[in-house]
């Protein structure tokens, strides 16, 4: 169908575990949904695309995690100690932090920066003093700590904007290897994040809408209640141009809304501006949803 019709977009979303059909429209989306049940008898479920939210921390917190294994032959051993702070661009590396009244002091041997492939970063400083860890299981901690951004804790999203410091931590001459190190890093790394206030961001949305004057009451009003920021309006003839932010998941089926409150004389644009944190109900009901879904699935 996308051969007769390449406009028709298709796309096996890894991130929302969703398969995404783009079109002109919701017309044009029916029209694909009714050929594949009509013409092709295929059985079809349409939903609207999850929304892609990201997840972050706003404060820091500290965690340790030893991982122990024994079967027989030589176990697995590996412990971390670290801790977990938002990171914003060329924030300086503290010399201490203090959790509980006990002060860690933390000297910064290397530090690598990664960009996500999501956005943002993850900053690893590599904090190790007397060679409680030995330098060759550092990678392996990033790589736990790098599976658990790839699923943040709060709703199964990516995470992003966090620094790690590994300050502490033991090893065994014979029974530790990278899986160990990998693992005590990975859950090192989770226990913390839940503990450093992490919030929900979701992706806000720069929305222009050409409207009709006589329209433009009920235009503002409807995207009010779609949380939206109004930036300002300005005139092109008979035409007012509304400039607004508005959260990526109140846009669902605005182009329908839109063309009932204004009689099909309107029109709209939009294009991602930002990663905002959501509001503390929104974050609570995301919560609530992501945990039954999880119910659902087990």
């Amino acid at each position: 169908m996308h051969g007769e019709d390449p406009t028709w977009i298709i796309e096996n979303s890894k991130e929302l575990r969703q398969l995404i059909v783009s079109g002109q429209g919701e017309f044009h989306l029916k029209t694909l949904k009714w050929r594949l049940e009509n013409n092709d008898k295929i059985a079809i479920t349409f939903s609207e695309p999850k929304i892609p939210y990201r997840e972050t921390i706003t404060k820091s917190a500290r965690a340790d995690y030893r991982h122990k294994k024994q079967s027989g032959g030589a176990g697995q051993f590996g412990e971390v100690h670290l801790i977990v702070e938002p990171y914003t661009e060329g924030m300086p590396v503290p010399e201490t932090y203090k959790f509980n009244g006990q002060e860690f002091k933390v000297q910064a041997r290397d530090v690598q920066t990664y960009d996500l492939e999501w956005g943002g970063k993850l900053v690893f400083v590599n904090s190790i003093v007397g060679g409680s860890i030995d330098s060759r299981f550092m990678p392996a901690i990033v790589k736990g700590i790098m599976s658990r951004l790839e699923q943040g804790p709060l709703t199964g999203s990516y995470a992003r904007d966090v620094r790690v410091i590994v300050y502490d931590g033991k090893m065994h001459p014979v029974d530790s290897n990278e899986i160990s190190f990998m693992l005590a890093g990975r859950n090192a790394f989770s226990e913390a994040f839940k503990n450093a206030g992490p919030k929900i961001l979701e992706p806000i949305y720069d929305v222009q809408v050409f409207v009709p004057s006589d329209k433009m009451g009920d235009v503002m009003s409807d995207l009010q209640n779609r949380r939206a920021i109004i930036l300002g309006m300005e005139s092109d003839k008979d035409i007012e141009i509304l400039n607004a932010k508005v959260p990526l998941k109140e846009m669902s089926s605005y182009s329908i809304t839109l063309s009932s409150i204004t009689g099909g004389r309107a029109s709209f644009n939009m294009k991602f501006a930002s990663y905002e944190l959501v509001p503390t109900d929104v974050q609570d009901r995301l919560l609530k949803e992501y945990e039954a879904s999880k119910e659902e699935e087990d």
